[in-house]
């Protein structure tokens, strides 16, 4: 599962990028939980929460049914 993930990861990384920011997959646990961190840009912005929540969470759980959720670490 850590291959689709770091996939559909990519996906996303260039509307970060653009951004000045990214995102480090860290680790998938059995229990579908992706752990995650936003790097760059990212890190310190305000905004992160929801980019993780609204944009990396629901769109790997829209490719990847088995995600429960998606924690920055």
């Amino acid at each position: 599962m850590q291959e689709q993930v770091e996939k559909a990861l990519d996906k996303v990384r260039g509307i970060l990028m653009a951004d000045g920011g990214n995102v480090e997959l860290v680790d998938v646990t059995e229990e579908g939980v992706v752990k995650v961190k936003l790097t760059g840009a990212c890190a310190g912005c305000p905004m992160s929460q929801i980019t993780l929540k609204m944009g990396i969470e629901r769109m790997l759980k829209q490719q990847i049914p088995q995600i429960k959720e998606v924690v920055s670490v």
